[in-house]
């Protein structure tokens, strides 16, 4: 078991949470916790870098779900960036990749040109 670190960074589009370790029962409130702390303007998107993530499990998914809706509740968005093949592949069998915007990397994910937004 890893335990979590986020490290909150700014980009010019909004938010950037590096996530690394396990996202599980056991640490999916730290991002609860981290997310509940920003402010998004509007049309800004919250990044959740997730290059670092080992494992995750159905309380990260859905800590990940809390943060997309507190994004959307203060009218911004939130991309995925750097997704590992195994979460990637939970995603695509519940169908959350058809939720959440996924990019390769978090400098796609924070170019205002290639945001689509």
């Amino acid at each position: 078991m890893s335990p979590l670190k986020i490290t909150v960074q700014d980009a010019v589009t909004g938010p950037v949470l590096e996530i690394a370790g396990d996202l599980d029962h056991a640490t999916a409130h730290e991002l609860r916790q981290a997310v509940d702390r920003l402010t998004l303007a509007g049309g800004h998107v919250l990044v959740l870098d997730l290059a670092g993530l080992e494992f995750v499990d159905s309380s990260g998914i859905t800590a990940l779900l809390a943060a997309r809706n507190l994004a959307m509740e203060q009218n911004g968005d939130i991309a995925l960036a750097a997704v590992p093949a195994n979460t990637a592949r939970i995603l695509r069998i519940v169908g959350l990749d058809r939720v959440f915007t996924l990019h390769p990397d978090t400098s796609t994910a924070t170019d205002p040109r290639s945001s689509g937004r």
